[in-house]
C-alpha cells in the first residue's frame, strides 16, 4: 500500500510499505478515507525528536472496516469509524478512570500510545491506505455511513477534542472570557470550543494572517502580537482586567517577539499576565522533556523558567496535559450530527496522498493559507 513515509529531518515521500493484518484477535483493519496533517507531525518533520527513517506518519485518521479480528464484537466490516490518536487498551487503571491518553498497557515503559509517533510505541501511522487498530471495539467510535461531514469527522481523532480539552483545563465556564495563544489547528479549535461552551468574549493571539483570519472565522477576536504586546493589546479590550481564563495552544516552539529564536516558556509566562487574578490556565500545548532545537541547555531539557512566584500571587489554577480523546469524541460526534458544530471551518486544502510531501513544506513553514491539511489516499492526484 502507499504511505507517507519519514525520510529524514524536512522530507516525507509517498512510498510503498507493507499492508497492515490482523496481529490479534482485538485488531480490525480500517481502509483509510481521510487523515490529517497534525502539527504535533512537524516536531518529526522537523527533526526535533529521535524518530527514524521510514516511520510512517498519521494519528488522525478516518475510514472504514475491511477487516476484523476474531475477538471483536462491537464492529462489523463496512463500519465507517474515527479513531483518537491515543491508542489504549480500555481496562488499565488510567483507562478505566477516563485517562486514555496515559494508557500503562499499550507501550511498555511509557504511559501512552499514539499511531505514528515516535516513542508512542509499535504503532504505524495512518498517512497510508489501511491502518491495524489495536484494542478496535475500545478504539473505534462509529460515524453515520456515507461520507456526509467526512472532514468535520476526522478532526474528532484530535484537534477538536485537544481543542475542547484545553477549555476543560481552563475550566472555561459560560460568560467567560477567554485568551488563546496560538492561531494553529488546536489554538483555533479551542477558541471555537470555547464559543460552544458559552464564553461570552473569546481573543486568539497569532502573527500570521491566514490564521488570525480563521480566528475571526470562528467568531473570536484576532490579537496580532507583531502589532504590540499581546497581553497590552488584550488588557485594553477588557478595560484593564485581562481575561477569566487562558489556553496556551502553542507548546514549546514559542516565538519571542523580536527575533526568530524560539523562546520556549514565552507564551506560559504571557498567559500568567495576562489572566486575571483567581482564574485559570489549560495547556494542550505540546511541551516535551527534550528539545534540540530549543534556545538554551534548560529548555533543550525540558526545564523552563516560569513565574511561579506570580501564579501564587495572583491564585492561578493551571492544568496540562495531552488530550483522553475518547472523553469528548462522542459527544463533540453527536454536536456534528445535529448541526451544532461544525469544526471543519479550519481545513484549508483537502490533498490526494501523494501530495503530503508539498503539504508537509507548505504547512512547516505556515505559507499559502496552509491552516489544516487533510488528506485523502483515494483522491486522485
Amino acid at each position: 500500500m502507499k504511505a507517507v513515509v519519514y525520510e529524514k529531518p524536512f522530507s516525507v515521500a509517498v512510498t510503498e510499505v507493507d499492508d497492515p493484518v490482523i496481529e490479534h484477535p482485538a485488531d480490525v483493519i480500517v481502509h483509510i478515507t481521510s487523515s490529517a496533517i497534525c502539527g504535533s507531525d512537524l516536531h518529526m518533520y522537523e527533526g526535533r525528536t529521535a524518530a527514524e527513517s521510514g516511520i510512517v506518519f498519521g494519528h488522525e485518521n478516518l475510514g472504514v472496516v475491511e477487516a476484523v479480528g476474531a475477538g471483536v464484537t462491537s464492529l462489523a466490516v463496512g463500519d465507517r469509524v474515527v479513531m483518537p490518536f491515543n491508542v489504549a487498551c480500555g481496562f488499565c487503571r488510567n483507562c478505566v478512570a477516563g485517562r486514555t491518553a496515559f494508557c500503562l498497557t499499550v507501550n511498555p515503559g511509557f504511559a501512552g500510545g499514539a499511531y505514528g509517533y515516535v516513542a508512542m510505541g509499535p504503532y504505524p501511522g495512518g498517512q497510508a491506505e489501511r491502518l491495524r487498530v489495536p484494542f478496535a471495539d475500545f478504539n473505534c467510535l462509529k460515524l453515520p455511513p456515507g461520507d456526509q461531514f467526512e472532514t468535520d469527522f476526522v478532526l474528532l481523532a484530535d484537534i477538536f477534542p485537544t481543542g475542547f480539552h484545553g477549555c476543560e483545563l481552563a475550566d472555561v465556564a459560560p460568560g467567560d472570557s477567554v485568551a488563546v495563544y496560538g492561531a494553529g489547528p488546536v489554538g483555533l479549535m479551542a477558541g471555537y470550543s470555547a464559543l460552544l461552551r458559552g464564553a461570552s468574549r473569546v481573543f486568539v493571539v497569532d502573527r500570521v494572517p491566514e490564521r488570525l483570519a480563521k480566528a475571526e472565522c470562528v467568531g473570536a477576536t484576532a490579537v496580532d502580537y507583531t502589532e504590540g504586546d499581546p497581553v497590552e493589546q488584550i488588557r485594553d479590550l477588557t478595560e484593564g482586567e485581562g481575561t477569566d481564563k487562558g489556553i496556551d495552544a502553542v507548546g514549546y516552539q514559542a516565538q519571542a517577539h523580536d527575533a526568530g529564536n524560539e523562546e520556549p516558556g514565552t507564551v506560559l509566562n504571557a498567559l500568567v499576565d495576562t489572566v486575571r487574578p483567581t482564574g485559570a490556565i489549560g495547556v494542550p500545548g505540546l511541551y516535551v522533556p527534550s528539545d534540540p532545537g530549543a534556545s538554551d541547555e534548560d529548555a533543550r531539557h525540558g526545564r523552563l523558567l516560569v513565574p511561579i512566584g506570580k501564579m501564587f500571587e495572583k491564585g492561578l489554577r493551571m492544568g496540562t496535559g495531552q488530550c483522553d480523546v475518547k472523553r469528548y469524541n462522542r459527544r463533540l460526534r453527536d454536536l456534528i450530527t445535529a448541526g451544532r458544530a461544525r469544526p471543519s471551518l479550519v481545513v484549508s486544502h483537502e490533498l490526494p496522498l501523494e501530495q503530503a510531501p508539498m503539504a508537509y513544506e507548505k504547512f512547516d513553514m505556515r505559507v499559502e493559507g496552509f491552516t489544516k491539511v487533510v488528506l485523502h489516499p483515494a483522491l486522485a492526484a
